[in-house]
């Protein structure tokens, strides 16, 4: 049976499926591994370290700061779950950092704007983006061995849980837009416009990272680290073909992001035609320059 977004059923559905698949654990207790001296000098020149503890701060905390304004008490008690999800987060990042002795300093957190819900829509759709261009990086880092298993297995942790919360946020948005009126071509607007502001500050990060090497910009330069013959086409099959397949475990009846896998599936046939076109624009006119034995003649 098809669930119908913004009914009752649609809400205790996502929220239902969020709050069970919730994991109890503790990032103190979790099996790190002892790196040697290679391992442990590669995990601490990555970066963006600083960076992301200090977005997993402040998701925490925006989180928070939205629950109590979640009128519906099925809804609130999901987005309070994801809020210490978030939490969790970034205290695994800092008993990483202080495990292994990484060079991240905390920083003061921004002020938070008026309109809570707004923030937290806009926290939301990044973490759509960061996520998904993280599928790629993640599986390219994996495949390369830049650190042992061990420390995939934990990374992975983090990893299943922001794809959670992507599945929860959009079906939250649908629910909420569909319950004010909004229709169909409304939503897709207003989804486009906010991941162009999520684009526009990722952007904005990848450009402080190029000059200062700040460590912001933890998407494709993170991937450019790991294996020294990147490619962009690789990168973005790996982010499409990642997404999908963590995507694949959650119930069919619940909405998933559809805009940056339909942008990654043009950009990659964009891709693939230039490929195969290639040859033919390189390849010299017939009659030209080296196809004859010898100089023309003048005639």
């Amino acid at each position: 049976m098809k669930i119908s977004a913004g009914s009752d059923l649609h809400k205790e559905s996502f929220c239902r499926q969020f709050i069970e698949t919730h994991e109890l654990y503790d990032p103190e207790t979790l099996p790190w591994p002892v790196l040697d001296d290679a391992a442990l000098a590669r995990l601490r020149g990555v970066p963006f370290w600083q960076e992301v503890y200090h977005t997993e701060r402040r998701a925490g905390a925006i989180v928070d700061a939205f629950t109590p304004h979640v009128m519906d008490p099925v809804v609130r008690e999901a987005v309070a779950l994801q809020g210490l999800e978030e939490t969790r987060h970034a205290k695994l990042i800092r008993v990483m950092i202080d495990r292994y002795g990484i060079d991240a300093t905390e920083q003061p957190l921004e002020a938070f704007p008026a309109d809570l819900e707004t923030a937290f829509i806009d926290f939301g759709f990044g973490e759509c983006l960061d996520a998904f261009l993280g599928f790629g990086a993640f599986k390219t880092a994996r495949q390369s061995e830049f650190l042992p298993a061990g420390m995939f297995e934990i990374f992975d942790v983090l990893m299943q849980e922001e794809t959670r919360h992507i599945v929860f946020f959009i079906n939250y948005m649908a629910w909420r837009e569909k319950r004010r009126g909004h229709i169909a071509p409304t939503r897709a607007l207003k989804s486009t416009w906010f991941y162009g502001r999520a684009l526009r500050r990722l952007l904005g990060m990848v450009r402080r990272g190029q000059t200062a090497n700040d460590g912001q910009d933890f998407a494709v330069t993170q991937a450019n680290m790991f294996l020294d013959g990147f490619s962009f086409q690789q990168f973005v099959e790996d982010c499409y073909r990642e997404n999908a397949r963590r995507m694949s475990v959650f119930d069919p009846d619940l909405m998933q992001p559809r805009l940056l896998p339909a942008v990654a599936d043009l950009a990659l046939r964009g891709l693939r035609l230039w490929d195969r076109r290639r040859p033919q624009l390189k390849r010299p006119p017939e009659g030209a320059g080296g196809t004859t034995s010898g100089p023309a003649r003048p005639h």
